[in-house]
């Protein structure tokens, strides 16, 4: 070429369209046994190559399996690795199984209640895992009360639950549990912290904030599908106090960073890191970025004549100019087309293709987002991570969660039905010596701990006292809480979210030192305690000691205390003058146990 005098290439140069990764998943069997990776790219003049040697390898779990540059796979501890290949603007990557070498094992017929259990003992089947037994009825009223509604079973309900012999009764208690007002309460906080519903100084009023909260009530209570609230939300005009969606623009004004917001919180994309230079990781570029924001580059914002309120507009004009180019970007959706926004609000035209069967991201997110609140942790994790180097964990099964939301209409009442009636969600968080060691396919129930809000209300209910949060009467339930700057000690140490942001990482679900300090001597539970006389009141109806025991344990941990611990805790009575005290003591104890802090 250099002989020939460096001619340039005639034509138009080949783009690369895609590039292919062989083989497309494996199975290695033993530690350093070896995968030989092929990439090859294909053109867009329809010609194909192989280019190994030029892309990059990079794995997002070595100590299951690690790759060198020049595409061998090598395997290491038993686990599954996710090996992705990097070559122009594309990503792609193989799903790597790593087994003990001869690994003996025999799969016992699981029963399947559904489809979840279905695609979940696939996945297990392949890892060679046996899932867990399904926990018992104490467990599972209990996690599923606190898990659907945010409260923790009463006694009474415990019992008439243990007493009824149906083999439809966890079903029935599941539908019971989801037309209570506490589900559509818990689910207007976690939207919240979505939409970063909170006062802000000089841009949204405490009262915006809170006719925003209220629109948004109204919507998941009466179950208008969630398609169609985003649609209403992202297409929204008007005053701030007449039209509250309109508050999604108003509590951020910057319009790309309004793009970043729609993108992670609908889709679970974030494009952030593309502002500046194309994704490492993952396939979008700059342009992806800067055609997506152009979307939102016409939003018009004029103060009402309240002045605390501020009207949202399109005012038909501006455009998103590319920091590179120097160019104005037309609006693309993200991974599709390039819509006709000629005379039209462009943020009409992106909602209607961004809640709609057309966006391959939207139901899944959503789907995915419902499976981490009720499993402890995404099937693509975090939720708001999705990108090609963080593949789902099973993606058969996160498609199948989508294309049913869609068959739904989007009630995501139905989906949480589905979750919660398979097998897979009312495992035993005990393990077998085949599952000990996974933590990511759902093969045994997770430890959780409860988050802020919920941890609040339950010691509240159990201990019969009350709370105060300002713009609720007394009594009121912390997941009620509409401002996000609204909130008290325990809720900032036990990590509740400010909703700075519209990141999953706000809300924090970690124990710490903290927590464990202000629980052992914060007034929080002593002062709860000592306020809702519950022992005072049992002891003056006469109730025996052991009966107290037992209605403490029913509450705090939906079941009787054991004989040992009845016998212990006896003594513990007898050996104190004041009875009272000491059964105060071990209501207190209870409260700070593992048991009762966790959902299980």
């Amino acid at each position: 070429w250099l002989n020939e005098g460096a001619r340039k290439d005639e034509g138009a140069i080949p783009k690369v369209e895609k590039i292919q990764l062989y083989p497309e998943s494996g199975l290695l069997n033993g530690e350093n046994a070896t995968q030989s990776l092929t990439v090859r790219a294909v053109y867009s003049d329809g010609t194909d190559r192989d280019v190994t040697s030029l892309a990059y390898f990079l794995s997002n779990n070595d100590n299951s399996a690690t790759v060198d540059q020049t595409g061998l796979v090598t395997a290491h501890q038993r686990g599954e690795a996710f090996v992705s290949a990097r070559f122009d603007t594309h990503t792609v990557g193989s799903s790597v199984v790593v087994l003990p070498k001869d690994l003996e094992f025999s799969w016992q017929n699981e029963p399947e209640n559904n489809y979840v259990d279905t695609q979940i003992n696939i996945k297990l089947k392949k890892l060679r895992v046996q899932p867990s037994e399904i926990c018992s009825d104490s467990e599972f009223i209990r996690r599923v009360s606190i898990d659907i509604c945010g409260v923790v079973p009463t006694a009474d309900e415990v019992e008439s639950f243990r007493l009824n012999e149906s083999e439809q009764k966890r079903s029935q208690l599941i539908d019971d549990l989801l037309a209570r007002k506490e589900f559509v309460d818990l689910w207007v906080m976690k939207w919240s912290e979505l939409l970063q519903i909170r006062s802000l100084d000089n841009l949204v009023s405490y009262k915006a904030a809170l006719l925003y909260y209220t629109w948004l009530q109204e919507q998941i209570s009466n179950e208008v599908p969630i398609d169609e609230m985003v649609r209403r939300l992202l297409s929204s005009e008007g005053g701030t106090f007449a039209s509250a969606a309109t508050n999604y623009y108003q509590n951020e004004q910057n319009n790309l960073k309004v793009a970043e917001n729609v993108a992670q919180v609908f889709m679970g994309i974030r494009i952030q890191c593309t502002q500046c230079h194309n994704h490492p990781f993952d396939r979008w570029t700059m342009d992806d970025y800067y055609s997506f924001a152009a979307f939102f580059s016409q939003i018009g914002r004029k103060p009402g004549e309240d002045p605390r309120e501020t009207i949202i507009f399109n005012q038909g004009q501006g455009e998103t100019i590319h920091p590179v180019t120097g160019q104005g970007m037309p609006p693309k959706f993200l991974g599709g087309a390039m819509p006709d926004t000629a005379g039209k609000d462009r943020r009409a035209v992106l909602a209607s293709w961004l809640a709609s069967p057309d966006n391959p991201y939207f139901a899944t997110n959503l789907a995915n987002i419902v499976w981490a609140h009720f499993l402890g942790r995404g099937i693509i994790h975090e939720v708001d991570d999705v990108r090609i180097s963080n593949p789902a964990v099973n993606q058969p099964l996160l498609d199948e969660l989508g294309a049913k939301l869609t068959e739904y209409g989007y009630d995501f009442k139905q989906l949480v039905r589905d979750i919660c009636n398979s097998r897979t969600y009312q495992r035993s968080t005990q393990t077998n010596e085949t599952n000990e060691s996974d933590l990511t396919n759902f093969s045994h129930a997770s430890l959780r701990r409860i988050r802020a809000e919920v941890l609040l209300d339950v010691i509240s209910q159990i201990t019969q006292t009350e709370n105060k949060f300002r713009g609720l009467p007394l009594g009121a339930r912390a997941v009620q809480i509409a401002d996000g700057n609204t909130s008290n000690y325990f809720l900032s140490t036990f990590g509740r979210a400010s909703r700075e942001s519209v990141c999953s990482c706000e809300v924090k679900a970690e124990p710490n030192l903290s927590q464990a300090l202000h629980f052992l001597n914060g007034d929080t539970i002593n002062e709860k305690i000592k306020q809702g006389k519950l022992i005072e009141s049992l002891l003056q109806a006469g109730q025996p000691h052991e009966q107290i025991i037992d209605e403490i344990y029913q509450r705090c941990l939906a079941r009787s205390a054991s004989a040992s611990e009845q016998s212990s805790l006896k003594e513990e009575i007898d050996s104190q003058e004041n009875k009272q005290a000491a059964l105060e003591d071990i209501f207190w104890a209870v409260l700070n146990s593992k048991e009762f802090v966790f959902n299980h």
